[in-house]
């Protein structure tokens, strides 16, 4: 009887039905990789495993991960959660030696009716009263998120606070900038007041009266919290169209007013947000973050919150906090945007780069914001600095913007450009670089070896030398027919670059949970995909910590990845299944009776224990309901063992469900002859 040799060739492929992927094509696969030879099989083998980096469990789903060093040589991992149930408030945390500390920023609310706010003629500082919020001494920042006309000038933003103007536990000290960020002095000792609104009844045209408020036409005027006058809805960015005098300019509703009538700003309450090291008055805020971004500048940490819940009468705040590590919390960098969608740190001057930001307190999610070269505290573009922002003119929305080698790349739903610094007086340059292939969500993209892949609405790309390419899925189906479209901002791309892997882990529909269940892996040098189910919310590639590191949605661990052969100390359960490979082209069928298989049993430097299980899938035509052969039970003691199957088509399976095992496939050998027709 002739024998022959099953090779496998590598990568999987669910675009062709199983008997079409013959050849020794593999169909169904789980918790396996591909490792390249010299002859470009791509043997199968079984994928790492993974410990526990932390002894217990994280308080929430963790959303972010980043590990750095600081200048002592401590490596630390950030942790930024979604909201925990306990708590009702986001987690931002830090493990550094194996010690986890909760540096979660900590927030207060404050409405005042009026504001007390005192100023001093001549002097850039005013004294704000705030009664109703006792403890806010240690207060490093305060959002002034309605414009406050007093002395002169309008209060209304971010603002650093003077640790030496406190006075008292219900007293802070704020100083009055320019849009240039001078000093800009008191020159009265005026009531404080908050903007009226007048309309006029069938007018869209509204009087908005505020004291000495500098407005120009052309101006863009923001209302942050919504105000009901007249019929009209105020709620954002309005342009000033004409200025009465010094204190009364005109806005255009987005309708026109059903009465006559006047209403002030919040109903004339000053709204303010502060930040400190650890408010808790009774109007203490949690932050509500379904994400974060993380990065490192320098030795210190920098996160943002991302689709924050609204803060109070649908105020958006996504402040930037920074983290040292000799502080007890994160605190708000005051001179940085009140609201960005995310950030990243920019090479090679080292600037703060946030997307989705603002130039008024309303949310422009095509606006890019950078801070000056190696200065998180200066954001105002002036021709002594290198800070500045650019509108990325198309598209509805900025995705996500990622560092990589060379230039940084800035993903719109539907485009990419390019973001390359060109020193001043324009600092950086933007260009479209590939159109409708816009990212999926916003950690769904990531660089391996100075090359970009991310994941779009409905194909995969990368972008080297040779420019933007789709990247040919075969396992297209599974991934983009079982995707949960309701929560695509939980995609994340995670980087393996021990093994020259990208994985992208998603929520599927079979999963049913919303939440991730299921990968999809690439082979940057096979140039092959494999896909299963696993779920990791959060990943970090190979760093100051080690092998990569990877969240788990259901057990609300950290695992340290290809640190073992076992999940987490339980079998891991891999497998495969390749298509079916004929073997009869004609009336006969074949009769198969000896397998002699041929296997790696254990990695280099250990023990080769490895016991694999092999069935055989038997069919005469594609419809039919395959006969299994098996499993038979395999270890490296084994030089053959008998199948007696008759088929003409047949498909091979190759799982294992043993502790501490390692194995990688060869040439398994078969005995066969033909055996009759049908």
């Amino acid at each position: 009887m002739p024998h022959a040799v099953l090779k496998l060739v590598p990568g999987t492929d669910t675009q062709e039905t199983p008997a079409l992927n013959e050849n020794s094509g593999i169909s169904q696969t789980q918790l396996i990789r591909f490792w390249p030879d010299r002859n470009g099989l791509g043997l199968v083998q079984k994928l790492g495993g993974w410990t526990r980096f932390f002894p217990t469990a994280m308080a929430a789903i963790v959303r972010a991960l980043w590990a750095w060093e600081d200048l002592d040589e401590n490596a630390h991992l950030a942790i930024g959660t979604q909201v925990v149930p306990t708590t009702a408030h986001s987690q931002l945390a830090v493990i550094t030696n194996g010690i986890l500390k909760d540096i979660t920023p900590t927030q207060a609310s404050s409405s005042l009716t009026p504001p007390s706010v005192t100023p001093t003629i001549g002097s850039a500082s005013f004294l704000v009263t705030d009664i109703a919020t006792p403890g806010i001494t240690d207060i490093n920042s305060v959002y002034i998120a309605t414009q406050i006309a007093v002395g002169g000038v309008v209060l209304f933003g971010l603002y650093e606070c003077d640790p030496d103007g406190f006075s008292g536990a219900t007293q802070y000290t704020v100083y009055a900038r320019d849009i240039l960020g001078n000093l800009l002095p008191a020159t009265t000792l005026g009531a404080v007041s908050l903007p009226m609104f007048t309309t006029t009844n069938g007018s869209n045209v509204v009087t908005v009266n505020l004291t000495n408020n500098g407005y120009a036409v052309g101006v863009s005027f923001p209302v942050l919290v919504s105000t009901f006058v007249g019929g009209v809805t105020l709620f954002g960015n309005y342009v000033v169209q004409s200025v009465v005098d010094a204190n009364n300019f005109t806005i255009v509703a987005a309708q026109a007013a059903t009465s006559g009538a006047s209403a002030t700003l919040n109903n004339g309450t000053a709204l303010f947000v502060y930040n400190g090291i650890a408010l808790t008055p009774p109007s203490a805020l949690p932050i509500l973050a379904a994400d974060w971004t993380l990065d490192n500048f320098g030795e210190d940490l920098i996160a943002c919150p991302t689709s924050s819940t609204e803060v109070f009468a649908g105020l958006a705040y996504q402040p930037i906090y920074v983290w040292n590590p000799l502080q007890a919390t994160a605190a708000v960098i005051p001179q940085a945007p009140p609201v960005n969608d995310g950030i990243f740190v920019a090479m090679p001057q080292r600037q703060l780069v946030a997307w989705g930001s603002t130039a008024t307190g309303v949310q422009d999610p095509l606006l890019i914001n950078w801070s000056d070269v190696n200065n998180i505290q200066q954001w105002i573009a002036l021709v002594t600095n290198q800070a500045g922002s650019y509108r990325i003119p198309k598209g509805s929305r900025i995705v996500a913007g990622l560092q990589g080698p060379q230039q940084a790349l800035i993903w719109t739903d539907i485009d990419v450009w390019s973001m390359q610094y060109i020193g001043p007086p324009l600092v950086y340059s933007f260009n479209e670089i590939g159109a409708g292939c816009g990212l999926i969500g916003r950690k769904a993209a990531c660089t391996l070896n100075g090359i970009y892949y991310w994941m779009g609405p409905r194909q995969f790309y990368s972008l080297s030398s040779a420019g933007v390419e789709p990247i040919l899925c075969p396992v297209w189906d599974v991934v983009f027919q079982n995707l949960d479209q309701a929560n695509l901002s939980k995609i994340r791309a995670a980087v393996n670059s021990l093994f020259g892997e990208v994985t992208w882990y998603y929520p599927s529909i079979t999963g049913g949970t919303g939440e991730i269940d299921s990968y999809v892996k690439y082979n940057a040098y096979l140039n092959e995909w494999d896909y299963g189910t696993l779920g990791r919310t959060a990943w970090v590639d190979q760093s100051v910590l080690g092998p990569p590191i990877g969240a788990d949605p259901s057990t609300l661990l950290l695992y340290q990845h290809e640190t073992s052969n076992d999940a987490d100390g339980a079998a891991m359960q891999p497998f495969f299944q390749s298509g079916y490979y004929t073997l009869s082209e004609g009336d006969f069928e074949t009769f198969m009776d000896l397998v002699w298989p041929d296997m790696k049993w254990g990695q280099y430097s250990q023990a080769k224990t490895a016991t694999v299980q092999i069935s055989f899938y038997c069919l005469n035509y594609p419809g039919d309901a395959p006969v299994v052969f098996g499993p038979y039970s395999v270890t490296q003691a084994t030089k053959f063992f008998n199948t007696r199957l008759r088929a003409r088509m047949v498909a091979v399976r190759i799982s294992s469900s043993d502790l501490g095992s390692f194995w990688r496939i060869g040439a398994l050998r078969y005995r066969f002859a033909p055996d009759g027709q049908f």
